[in-house]
């Protein structure tokens, strides 16, 4: 009987050890899988501390009637109990990301040690605030009025100045939330260290490489033609170095890039300038259409915007084999507008499709050199979309071609300049 009595107890000590040990796990780490089990962690945490707070109130609360071994037993459950809820209490309330309790109504019922120093709150006088409105004058509040339906990124710490947050919500138990607020005021600094750096570097690559390239371009072949082979390669290596260099600054200036000038970009000789490179690329060896039916131009960078398109006709010339069509279309949408560009290629596994645009990501390292490819014209093509408020699509499969799409919204259209259409 009295094993049947203990058993109960067991199971949520073994859940509690797992938990803390995935939220310390969560905090040395500092991964997504692992911030994860942190944030989980937590969670339940807080939501064991409750239930264990029920549990313990029956038991001081045992009838005066109990014999003494009962009562004993009773006083001894409940000392364990009361130090296991200790224990929690404080493993919560020294966890490193801010984590605030609160009812169906913002109510805050309970705040951790990081809470007071990321979020503002104190503590007694915070107990039972409403969130939103004690968090009226920073960026926070709109996001808790709205629903806090997605997570909210790299938003300012109301009670930390020149700290970054990264917030969620996370619902549990009964019509409760959990609030969690992660610091990450030092990746962005390490994320500023390495644009820094890449900057940098690129920008001192360029002139020995320009001195390099032109030095190559001086020696005839014919004066030396054992050596008409060695030189050729190196007169193409070295205009790719160049060119991924250009590339890498060019990416560089749009990661620091918060915003653009808007000026018209008129996208009928817009269009037929994207189709005349890429007639230059192919030499003939694809048949390339360009298919414009949205008669509208666009609000955005021409400079920037030109570079995003021509880049993924480009790469869809690099990776159609000779006697593939390739088609350019620019159309309305009832969203706005979008600009495609559809290939007969090689295709792309479904695996690879959610990591196309990060900078030097390869389906094939060799395929991309033979092509003459930096590797970073993708991630190009997303930042410039992101300034101008836009979202890129890649649908393909192998041996079906590829599909990327541009879409714009109604903000960023404009009618037709009638001094720009032919």
């Amino acid at each position: 009987m009295a094993q049947a009595e203990t058993a109960p107890w067991k199971l949520p000590a073994a859940l509690v050890a797992a938990l803390v040990v995935g939220g310390l796990l969560g905090w040395l780490v500092h991964g997504h899988i692992a911030s994860g089990i942190a944030l989980v962690a937590m969670a339940e945490v807080v939501l064991l501390l409750t239930r264990i707070r029920h549990q313990v109130q029956p038991i001081m609360a045992a009838p005066a009637s109990a014999s003494p071994l009962q009562h004993d037993r009773f006083m001894t459950r409940s000392r364990r109990i009361a130090s296991s809820l200790r224990d929690l209490r404080n493993a919560a309330s020294q966890l490193p990301d801010a984590v605030v309790l609160l009812d169906q109504d913002q109510h805050v019922r309970w705040f951790n040690h990081a809470a007071e120093d990321l979020l503002g709150l104190r503590r007694p006088k915070d107990r039972g605030v409403v969130l939103q409105q004690r968090l009226a004058t920073s960026d926070l509040s709109d996001w808790l009025r709205d629903g806090t339906r997605e997570p909210l990124n790299d938003v300012a710490a109301p009670g930390h100045a020149n700290s970054q947050l990264n917030v969620s919500m996370l619902p549990f138990g009964r019509r409760q939330q959990l609030l969690l607020a992660r610091d990450i005021s030092h990746l962005n600094r390490l994320e500023q260290v390495r644009r820094d750096f890449v900057a940098n570097v690129s920008h001192e690559l360029r002139t020995p490489l320009t001195v390099i390239h032109g030095y190559l371009e001086l020696i005839d072949p014919e004066d030396v033609p054992e050596l008409a082979p060695v030189l050729g390669e190196m007169r193409a290596q070295s205009k790719r170095m160049g060119q991924i260099v250009e590339d890498l600054l060019a990416l560089s200036r749009l990661e620091t890039q918060h915003q653009i000038v808007d000026e018209r970009v008129p996208m009928a000789p817009l269009l037929a300038t994207v189709r005349k490179e890429a007639e230059a690329l192919s030499q003939g060896r694809h048949k390339i259409t360009l298919e414009s039916t949205a008669e509208a131009d666009l609000l955005g960078s021409p400079k920037d915007l030109h570079s995003a398109l021509s880049n993924l006709v480009s790469n869809a010339v690099r990776y159609t084999p000779t006697g593939g069509s390739i088609t350019i279309r620019w159309q309305r949408t009832p969203d706005g507008a979008v600009y495609s560009v559809i290939d007969t290629g090689f295709g792309i596994p479904a695996t690879h499709l959610a990591r196309l645009t990060e900078r030097f990501y390869r389906i094939s390292s060799s395929r991309s050199r033979d092509s003459g490819g930096t590797g970073l014209g993708l991630s190009i093509v997303k930042h410039v979309l992101n300034l101008h408020q836009a979202q890129l699509r890649i649908e393909s499969a192998p041996g079906a071609g590829s599909t990327f799409t541009c879409h714009f919204g109604h903000a960023r259209l404009l009618p037709p300049d009638s001094g720009d259409e032919s």
